[in-house]
């Protein structure tokens, strides 16, 4: 597999366990410091945030896959912009489907990649 597909597959795959709730994946997924930039501009820690899935407060019911573009690749930093239509409820919010633009930053650490950033935003 190349360093391309495989950082589309760690995109794909953080979906796929933010829905399971598979807090274990997730954890092994994206590094320490990963920071999630929500779309109202707040930055959430990793592990708040992995702990607000596994608590419901935020609830992933789907994440289907529009469109996935821009993916860079320099030495062992890359980058690519995913869109998916995301269905969840956040926050104590009701249940709402948004088109979810994510600028995903990934690091290569002993030849393995991680997600590192990300950046969360509509289209």
């Amino acid at each position: 597999m190349t360093d391309k597909e495989k950082i589309v597959e760690l995109y794909r795959t953080e979906n796929r366990a933010m829905v399971a709730k598979d807090i274990s994946k997730l954890n092994e997924i994206l590094t320490p410091s990963m920071e999630l930039t929500h779309m109202t501009g707040y930055v959430q820690k990793k592990l708040d945030w992995i702990d607000q899935i596994q608590n419901e407060q935020m609830k992933y019911f789907d994440s289907v896959e529009d469109n996935i573009k821009d993916i860079k690749i320099d030495g062992d930093k890359a980058s690519l912009i995913g869109q998916n239509q995301v269905r969840a409820s956040i926050w104590g919010g009701g249940v709402n489907t948004w088109p979810l633009q994510m600028k995903m930053y990934f690091v290569k650490q002993n030849g393995q990649w991680l997600i590192s950033n990300q950046t969360a935003s509509t289209y």
